[in-house]
């Protein structure tokens, strides 16, 4: 025992001082753009619920109703007595959203990857992703017998290289990718992405975690606002837990992918159903996505007022379109004298580090939803000019 907690402190000291120790931080109310924490109230920027619907009283009234008719667990695994009509419901109506023939839910979308790529992929297989992809489609991949490789970020031609180099025609090939990236804010090119599947006979996967809700005309993501059908993207992915405000995560796709997921997909058979209740809590959301539109055009329109403004104030962008507006600083412990006078200032925006990003790549991470108003956006502007970011000048306050 000594000797685990000597390694263990020896790492925890070393992260400590590079700047990387991860902190909690303890809510005390709605999940919102205005945070009740226990140091005080903040205006936050950490979140991903982008389209406001976290604390709806729409989606609260279906879980309590749900909660008060299904009481709060399953009880079970979906393949032993878990799986309730509230959860079959859900599943029918992501598929039909989605435009696939069958959905089938997941406790996470982490656990909906890792168990979409160990479900698929046997030996002798191939699986191709972005090297910037989530942590779990990256895992995933490490813990399949599958060969795995990566390509450049967003870089199609180096995509088709891995393939010429790699690719067995007698296998399956898997290439996966997020749709919109997390840390970087900007999108994979999708179409092409398509198109080169398709030429070498391989399948694409899509994680479109934080583009489902968002983008797309009724809100059915990245994959919707391109006009990719089921056959160019026949493994989807999305989650519940962003955009829709509550929980889980799910894969669309056909009958035999939806079946071969039910048997073969361990992190969906050796786990606990989750509670019909949150199951009700997406249903409800589902249709507040559909039908408020208003929320996606908001946002969009917010995106473009903090980039203009951003810009005029020489902060750092990067190349982002969508509502995770990364600001690049580099140097870890400047990021870090940043989110200190940022806290100070009553405002909460994620700092993002090494590992979660490449060394030398620390940035605030600055997601914008459709509950900020743009008095809100001047308020965090204002508050890193104050803090001299864009200036590149060191001592912050």
């Amino acid at each position: 025992m000594a000797a685990l907690e000597g390694q263990l402190r020896a790492r925890l000291n070393e992260r400590a001082r590079l700047h990387r120790t991860r902190q909690r931080r303890v809510s005390q109310g709605r999940c919102g753009p205005a945070m009740e924490l226990s140091e005080g109230s903040q205006l936050c920027f950490a979140s991903n619920d982008y389209l406001g619907l976290a604390g709806h009283p729409a989606i609260a009234a279906a879980t309590v109703s749900a909660l008060e008719k299904f009481g709060t667990g399953a009880g079970a695994s979906h393949l032993i007595s878990g799986h309730h009509r509230t959860h079959a419901e859900l599943e029918e109506a992501l598929a039909e959203f989605t435009g696939r023939p069958r959905a089938l839910l997941f406790g996470s979308g982490y656990a909906a990857n890792m168990g979409t790529i160990n479900a698929l992929l046997e030996r002798g297989d191939l699986l191709l992703q972005d090297s910037l992809n989530h942590a779990s489609l990256i895992d995933g991949g490490l813990l399949s017998p599958a060969h795995s490789k990566r390509y450049r970020h967003a870089d199609v031609s180096s995509a088709e290289r891995q393939l010429e180099a790699h690719q067995n025609h007698d296998r399956i090939t898997l290439l996966a990718t997020d749709g919109l990236f997390s840390m970087d804010g900007d999108c994979a090119p999708l179409i092409e992405l398509a198109q080169l599947c398709e030429r070498r006979g391989a399948a694409l996967m899509v994680d479109d975690a934080h583009g489902f809700g968002v983008f797309g005309e009724s809100g059915g993501g990245l994959v919707e606002e391109l006009g990719l059908s089921a056959e160019q993207v026949p493994v989807l992915i999305g989650t519940l837990g962003k955009s829709f405000g509550s929980y889980g995560a799910f894969v669309a796709g056909s009958e035999t992918l939806i079946e071969s997921l039910i048997q073969f997909s361990r992190s969906y058979i050796y786990t606990t159903a989750q509670p019909p209740a949150l199951a009700a809590a997406s249903l409800a959301a589902l249709q507040l996505v559909r039908s408020e539109g208003w929320r996606r055009e908001h946002l969009k329109e917010l995106v473009a007022y903090f980039r203009s403004a951003a810009a005029q104030l020489n902060l750092p962008l990067m190349e982002s379109q969508s509502s995770i507006q990364p600001l690049l600083i580099g140097d870890e412990a400047e990021l870090m004298a940043i989110d200190s006078g940022l806290r100070a200032r009553g405002l909460w925006v994620g700092a993002i580090r090494p590992p979660t990003v490449a060394q030398g790549s620390a940035r605030l991470r600055v997601t914008l939803t459709a509950a900020h108003s743009h008095e809100d956006v001047d308020r965090l502007l204002e508050a890193l000019a104050q803090l001299g970011v864009g200036r590149l000048e060191p001592g912050l306050d």
